[in-house]
């Protein structure tokens, strides 16, 4: 079923909590996202390639393989986000985008607007913390 979106459509709280508009507004976000991702990721593959190791003088070189390590960071956890954001999409076609993993509650759409790959609401996402911060502890 293809929604077509206004183009100046924005989720409100006062509509059914992901009504049709809803989950295709944040489907296509999510598509953008990724989109975006991977374009960037290919741009820093780009870069990668060209090298640099000829750099003579040995600070150059260490700053080249400084900036090396930094991208090959940022590739890294951009394809994790990928990842991330096609499990939100796998939510989104069987129906559970949008509420929370841990209670069933809507997550909120400031807090997915904010981050459209959360699976938990602020008050489940919270406890989880906390609960990790406890473990962490001991």
């Amino acid at each position: 079923m293809m929604i077509s979106l206004p183009p100046d459509y924005r989720p409100v709280e006062d509509e059914e909590f992901m009504n049709p508009l809803q989950v295709e507004y944040f489907r296509q976000k999510l598509l953008r996202w990724r989109t975006d991702l991977i374009r960037d990721a290919d741009g820093t593959l780009a870069s990668l390639s060209e090298g640099g190791i000829l750099e003579a003088d040995i600070t150059d070189r260490a700053s080249v393989e400084t900036d090396r390590a930094l991208e090959l960071r940022t590739r890294d956890r951009a394809r994790k986000l990928v990842s991330k954001i096609d499990r939100a999409l796998g939510r989104i076609e069987d129906g559970s985008y949008g509420w929370c993993d841990e209670t069933g509650e809507p997550i909120g759409l400031r807090r997915l607007e904010a981050r459209p790959i959360a699976t938990m609401s602020i008050e489940a996402q919270e406890r989880h913390e906390r609960k990790e911060r406890i473990h962490r502890d001991d």
